[in-house]
């Protein structure tokens, strides 16, 4: 199997920027997968027991032109390869490969672009040749290499696994509500983390999120009402805007208007720093049969509004509770 790749300026910028900082706060590895189209950084897809293993899973994946200018990725399996990476070391080598590239070139010509390829390589000491993923750049005063240790690449049968569970994990929930106000989202999630480990979400076909965390002593909640709906949509009762928010919620369940799961606090405050790759809407929801807490992070055409569909990233919560539908 080989790749090799150079990338755009635009593309190794979100990487650095955006997508490897957040990743790196949700789990310290994760599988890079490359297809003839697309490329992906996957974390927790192949848990021991899928969506409903330990801690979320996150994919982020790119169209192949939006990271790379030149791409070629081959293999006997469709041209498919995957490996994992430790995230940390990925990202200090992209960051050490700016740096090299940042430098003016001498004679005032573009610098050449960085290039990364899938190498085998024996190191002083080994005894056999260990996979790596090699950087490649030039700078004005120096050039340098740089070898980031990867897993052996996964099998055909692996990758087949990994493909699975990337379908499994694009099916999307019937109802998504977006938050406006993430900051509020974050200041909120800060109190409610001091009281429990456990949290119920509920989400509505009227546009409602609830948040509530109970114990034996307290039970303490907060709503963002009238959100922006994607997907299937009712219209609320008169006579539920006069009982609690709690009352409602079950209201609303009982009806099948609304799914209500419970996840753990730990896994949301992860998920939670997906932010920093500065999304420009984001979208909660509950899959069918409350199988997962789903959060979708959508992207724009700079200066527009419309949808950069090369981009696609989403987070999803394993439910700790059955849930309720």
């Amino acid at each position: 199997m080989k790749f090799k790749a150079s990338f755009t300026d635009d593309g190794i910028s979100l990487l650095d920027k955006r997508f490897l900082p957040a990743i790196d706060k949700v789990g310290r590895v994760c599988h890079v997968y490359l297809t003839p189209t697309h490329a992906m950084l996957l974390h927790n897809l192949l848990g021991s027991a899928g969506p409903e293993g330990d801690g979320p899973q996150c994919v982020a994946q790119f169209a192949k032109d939006l990271l790379f200018r030149e791409y070629n990725v081959s293999s006997r399996d469709g041209n498919r390869v995957a490996f994992s990476v430790d995230v940390a070391l990925l990202h200090r080598a992209i960051r050490s490969a700016l740096a090299v590239h940042a430098q003016s070139p001498a004679d005032g010509d573009a610098p050449a672009a960085i290039q990364v390829k899938l190498v085998n390589k024996q190191t002083p000491g080994s005894r056999s040749a260990a996979p790596f993923l090699t950087f490649e750049t030039k700078g004005a005063r120096s050039a340098v290499v740089q070898d980031v240790p990867i897993s052996k690449p996964l099998s055909r049968s692996d990758v087949a696994r990994l493909q699975d569970a990337l379908d499994a994990a694009q099916e999307l929930p019937e109802t998504l509500v977006q938050v406006p106000d993430l900051q509020q989202l974050q200041n909120l999630v800060d109190r409610l983390k001091n009281i429990g480990d456990l949290l119920s979400v509920t989400v509505t076909q009227y546009g409602d999120l609830h948040l509530q965390v109970s114990t034996s002593l307290v039970t303490v909640g907060s709503e963002f009402k009238r959100l922006r709906i994607l997907g299937a949509r009712a219209n609320a009762p008169v006579v539920d805007q006069n009982v609690s928010a709690t009352i409602r919620m079950e209201m609303a369940v009982e009806r099948g208007e609304a799914l209500s799961v419970q996840v753990s606090m730990k896994h949301l405050v992860k998920s939670l720093q997906c932010h920093l790759a500065k999304p420009d809407c984001t979208f909660y929801g509950i899959a069918p049969n409350g199988a997962c807490l789903t959060v979708i992070f959508q992207y724009f055409i700079p200066g527009t509004r419309l949808t950069d569909k090369s981009i696609s990233f989403y987070c999803r919560l394993p439910v700790l509770d059955p849930g309720t539908s």
